[in-house]
């Protein structure tokens, strides 16, 4: 893969097609999808990153380029390296001089796919939902109740974020639907930059634990038009944080 991408910088009254073109490291690339994940919590202080390799195959660049980030985030304040048997690379802070410019690029420029993502999940979880509740199987519910009391006993962000990931998971394949499973993987890969999270905060996870003991019961029970009506509600949460962290970086829509 290349070392730079191409970013159209434009007069607010240039066309489209008359703009110059600054080429970007693709380095730079991924400073920004990080400092954008460590704004909406995906990555919270005191938590491990995952490793360069597994990183490079998140976001599909070269480990060339994640080492690239990484440097400049630690020089930036973002990261700092532990040494030892338990060391690695942590995150320190989750928001920095320039963070939001970094945001900006990341998620206000794209702005309109986030949209697309958002009005998608509004039409595609609470199906999933109502359908589950109404096709679920007693063999359905065993990965869905385990699934929820992970999230419930979970310690720590990264815990969390599994046991969340399993629960909704194992609702979408309650529909018996693969195509209706593969979207939901898919619409929750979008929001999560690519990272294998969603965003969050102590508040949200809060929020989140009424919700899924409330959709898992409506699932169990039968309950097809409450489940429905708890995703749509549910599924806000990450929107809604998404959108503030567009306004607090001065770009919101």
């Amino acid at each position: 893969m290349s070392g730079k991408s191409a970013a159209l910088v434009r007069s607010p009254d240039a066309s489209p097609w008359e703009a110059p073109i600054v080429s970007r490291r693709v380095a730079d690339d991924v400073v920004d999808r990080l400092v954008t994940a460590f704004a909406l919590g995906l990555y919270v202080p005191g938590q491990q990153l995952p490793p360069e390799r597994e990183l490079a195959g998140m976001l599909g660049v070269s480990r060339t380029s994640i080492r690239e980030a990484l440097r400049q985030l630690g020089e930036d304040g973002y990261l700092e390296v532990r040494r030892g048997r338990t060391g690695g690379t942590f995150v320190r802070s989750d928001w920095g001089p320039r963070s939001a410019e970094h945001v900006r690029r990341q998620l206000v420029a794209r702005w309109d796919e986030f949209e697309a993502i958002f009005d998608a999940r509004t039409l595609i979880e609470p199906l999933i939902a109502r359908t589950a509740a109404e096709r679920r199987t007693e063999e359905d519910l065993g990965p869905i109740r385990a699934a929820l009391q992970d999230y419930l006993d979970a310690p720590d962000h990264d815990a969390s974020r599994r046991a969340d990931a399993r629960l909704h998971l194992a609702i979408a394949q309650a529909t018996h639907n693969r195509i209706l499973v593969e979207t939901s993987v898919d619409l929750r890969t979008r929001i999560g930059l690519n990272l294998g999270a969603e965003p969050y905060t102590d508040e949200v996870r809060r929020m989140a634990i009424r919700q899924h003991q409330d959709l898992v019961a409506a699932v169990a029970e039968g309950r097809a038009e409450d489940a429905s009506r708890i995703a749509a509600v549910h599924f806000t949460l990450s929107e809604t944080l998404m959108r503030g962290l567009a306004e607090r970086a001065g770009g919101a829509p």
